[in-house]
């Protein structure tokens, strides 16, 4: 059976349906989309992986809290630390599933090759989980933020004073890819820099090497007093673990050059008291870091420690949508560069990293902190892991933006 309805209600429908739409579509002008690439499976899964994810959706919450007529949304994928698997990710996100910013991304090559991206799609990329310095010298874009730590912060923290307390000989364990050599790279500058000497070096297949110990018995011949460990990840907690085993740590001093509080607790502090690392955040270093861990800590995977990586997923991520508020969300979401350009020019404040700002060349400037792990005995309960040693301002932990080669800062 045929029902004719009268013409006014069918009027009246089809203006509710396209109210309806209008409104829909202003609704869903409102939504940023926040995607976390990181690594769930590989090396990197701890000092990055699911505690990225958590962070970034602290953030969200907290801005939504402030903002009610800003929804945020949070994905998150594996990119498996390959730059194709990262890259074909990135290109779906921003093409089919509406993202604005991609976040994280650990692994150097892979970074690398999302900025591409990005800067392609005039979208945001904050990366908060690899070390590259070129992501604001050389390959500097303008929709890229470099916000936690990068190889130069790391290299004069640990590097540097080692040397300069006598460790004045040094031999690397390298991961064969743009993050160890450029480690390696930089390390070897504040070694020679503070008059010691690099004697030689080995580089490993990344990320299929679990095991080290050819690469340990080519360092204790070098008879080094340093063995520079140029990875992060599971790869320094193994060779730590087996330079243990071998007894190459009573003759020689490891040199953790990126090691995450991550890293320390599957080490436990038996096995890695004592060892000097450099970190920009630590969830204990003041009340403000405090308050912040009480939030989140939480909301992380069961037993994993917070760290600086995954903090910066939610000082980046927070940073963002504050920018995001000021420019307006279909502004926002119009242009990438915008935002960035934003970014930059808006001070940042946030519990994990306290005040700082944004260098015209993308690189966020915060202070850097030589840690020493605690031994059992000193610790005195959850996660209480680091005692301080030195702190770098944030105008001298990181490169000179004069040095970088960013192409942006030239005049």
């Amino acid at each position: 059976m045929n029902i004719i309805l009268p013409r006014r209600h069918l009027l009246a429908g089809t203006g509710a349906a396209l109210l309806a739409g209008r409104s829909a579509r202003a609704q869903a002008k409102q939504t940023i989309r926040i995607g976390v690439l990181t690594d769930m499976s590989g090396p990197y899964r701890d000092p990055t992986g699911p505690g990225s994810v958590a962070c970034a959706r602290q953030a969200a919450e907290e801005f939504m809290a402030a903002h009610p007529g800003i929804t945020v949304e949070v994905l998150s994928a594996d990119h498996q630390n390959r730059a194709d698997t990262g890259s074909t990710i990135a290109r779906r996100w921003y093409d089919q599933e509406g993202v604005d910013m991609i976040l994280d991304v650990p692994t150097s090559s892979v970074a690398l090759a999302v900025a591409g991206v990005t800067r392609d799609k005039d979208k945001v990329f904050v990366n908060s989980g690899a070390a590259t310095t070129d992501l604001h010298g050389a390959q500097c874009n303008p929709n890229t933020v470099h916000w936690t730590y990068d190889t130069y912060m790391l290299a004069k923290s640990t590097g540097g004073a080692l040397t300069r307390a006598g460790g004045d000989s040094w031999y690397f364990i390298t991961a064969d890819y743009t993050f160890g050599h450029h480690l390696q790279r930089d390390t070897t500058r504040f070694v020679e820099e503070a008059g010691g000497k690099v004697l030689g070096g080995a580089r490993y297949p990344f990320p299929s090497t679990t095991d080290f110990s050819s690469y340990l018995v080519q360092a204790q011949a070098s008879r080094a007093k340093i063995i520079g460990l140029a990875n992060a990840g599971a790869d320094t907690v193994n060779a730590v673990k087996q330079a243990r085993e071998f007894g190459l740590t009573r003759r020689a001093k490891m040199a953790t050059l990126l090691m995450a509080i991550a890293d320390v607790h599957g080490l436990g502090l038996e096995n890695a008291q004592g060892l000097l690392l450099t970190e920009s955040f630590y969830w204990d270093l003041n009340d403000r870091t405090r308050a912040f861990a009480r939030r989140v800590t939480p909301k992380m995977p069961a037993g994993l420690p917070m760290g600086m990586i995954h903090a910066g997923c939610y000082a980046g991520a927070l940073h963002y949508l504050k920018a995001v508020a000021d420019l307006g969300p279909e502004a926002a979401r119009r242009s990438g560069r915008a935002v960035v350009e934003r970014m930059k020019a808006m001070p940042t404040d946030d519990d994990a990293f306290g005040a700082g700002t944004i260098r015209a060349d993308g690189r966020k400037l915060h202070p850097s902190y030589l840690f020493e792990v605690k031994s059992p005995q000193e610790s005195k309960g959850p996660f209480d892991y680091y005692k301080l040693v030195q702190t770098t301002a944030a105008e001298e932990a990181f490169r000179p933006m004069a040095e970088g080669g960013c192409a942006m800062t030239r005049a």
